[in-house]
C-alpha cells in the first residue's frame, strides 16, 4: 500500500503539499467507505509558477485555479485509487474547515481563521482525496503554533479593525478595501494573514495573494 510519505512526494511533484490527513469516523461527512482522507494545498514556494504556466491559466476561460485543481487533484486521486473532493463546486459543500481541524495540523487561530502548523494563516485547500484504505499517518503537532506565539500580531494587525478576536466583519473589510489605504491589502494580501510569523516564512508570493483578493473584492 502507498505510504503517507510516498503520497506527499507525488503531490509535491504537482506543486501540491499534503497538508494533513485523518482516519474518518462517524459524523465526519466523508464518502462511505473512506479509510483515510488526505488534504491538499499549494506547495510553497513554487505553486504560483506552476499554476500560471498551466493550460487552465493560459486559455482565458474563467476559474483557472479551480479548473487546475480539479484536473490535478482528480489525477492524483485516480492514481491512488481514491475519490477527489473539492472546496468548490457545491452545493452541497464539503466541510473542509472541519476536516482541517480533524487533521490535527490546522487550528482555530486567535482571529478565528484557520492556522496551519507550516502554512500559518496562508493555509488554503485545493482539494482532498478519500482513500478506501487506512494508511499510517504522520504524528500531528501536540498544540497549535499560536500557543507558543507570545505577541500574537494577528490580533492587532488589521488596519480596519475588521478581523480580530471577535471574528471577521466582512462588510468592514470590503469598505476598507474601497479606500486608498486598502491598496496594500489588495496588492499584497490580507495584512492579518501576513502578520502571522509562520505565514511570513511560508513562501507565498504577493501576486498569488493579490489574485485571491481580486476575486474576494470584485
Amino acid at each position: 500500500m502507498t505510504t503517507y510519505e510516498e503520497i506527499a512526494t507525488r503531490a509535491s511533484a504537482e506543486a501540491l503539499d499534503l497538508l494533513g490527513a485523518f482516519h474518518p469516523g462517524p459524523g465526519d461527512r466523508t464518502p462511505g467507505g473512506t479509510g483515510t482522507l488526505l488534504l491538499l494545498g499549494p506547495r510553497e514556494p513554487g505553486f504560483w509558477a506552476r499554476l500560471t504556466g498551466s493550460p487552465e491559466w493560459r486559455d482565458g476561460s474563467p476559474d483557472p485555479l479551480d479548473r487546475w485543481s480539479a484536473r490535478v487533484v482528480a489525477g492524483l486521486a485516480r492514481d491512488l485509487g481514491g475519490q477527489a473532493l473539492f472546496p468548490f463546486g457545491g452545493p452541497p459543500h464539503h466541510p473542509f474547515y472541519a476536516w482541517a481541524l480533524r487533521s490535527g495540523r490546522a487550528f482555530a487561530s486567535p482571529v478565528t481563521l484557520l492556522v496551519h502548523d507550516r502554512a500559518g494563516l496562508m493555509v488554503s485547500y485545493r482539494g482532498a482525496i478519500a482513500l478506501p484504505g487506512r494508511i499510517e499517518l504522520s504524528v500531528p503537532p501536540a498544540a497549535s503554533p499560536c500557543a507558543a506565539c507570545a505577541s500574537k500580531p494577528c490580533l492587532s494587525a488589521c488596519p480596519a479593525g475588521a478581523l480580530d478576536a471577535r471574528g471577521y466583519d466582512v462588510a468592514a473589510c470590503h469598505a476598507f478595501l474601497d479606500t486608498a489605504d486598502g491598496a496594500d491589502c489588495l496588492s499584497s494580501g490580507c495584512i492579518v494573514r501576513r502578520a502571522c510569523p509562520i505565514s511570513r516564512a511560508y513562501g507565498r508570493l504577493p501576486e498569488q495573494s493579490a489574485y485571491h483578493m481580486r476575486l474576494f473584492h470584485r
